[in-house]
C-alpha cells in the first residue's frame, strides 16, 4: 500500500509560499514517515488548494480563507489515518 503524498498549491503573486511551506513544516512534523511527500506547487490567481493525492481537503476560495494549522491536521488525519490520535491537537478542537 502506498503512502500518501499531499500537495500544496499556492499562490507566487500573493507571496504564499510561507505560509505553504509553514504548512508542509507541520504535516511533516506531525505525520511524518506515515507520508511518501509533501511538495509544494506554485501557481498564480490567489489559489490556495491543499490535495491528497488529488483528492481536495482545502480550498481557499470554497472554504473561505485559510486552515490553521489544527484543522489541516485533522483533515489530513480523518482523510488518511481515521485510527490515529492527534494528541493536544484534539483537545483544543
Amino acid at each position: 500500500m502506498s503512502k500518501p503524498i499531499i500537495t500544496l498549491h499556492y499562490c507566487s503573486q500573493c507571496n504564499w509560499m510561507l505560509r505553504a511551506s509553514w504548512m508542509a513544516q507541520e504535516l511533516l512534523h506531525t505525520f511524518s514517515t506515515d507520508l511518501d511527500a509533501v511538495t509544494l506547487k506554485p501557481g498564480t490567481g490567489g489559489i490556495f488548494v491543499i490535495d491528497i493525492d488529488g483528492h481536495v481537503i482545502w480550498d481557499r476560495k470554497q472554504d473561505s480563507g485559510f486552515p490553521d494549522a489544527a484543522e489541516l491536521k485533522r483533515r489530513v488525519r480523518d482523510y488518511c489515518f481515521p485510527e490515529k490520535p492527534l494528541g493536544h491537537v484534539e483537545k483544543s478542537m
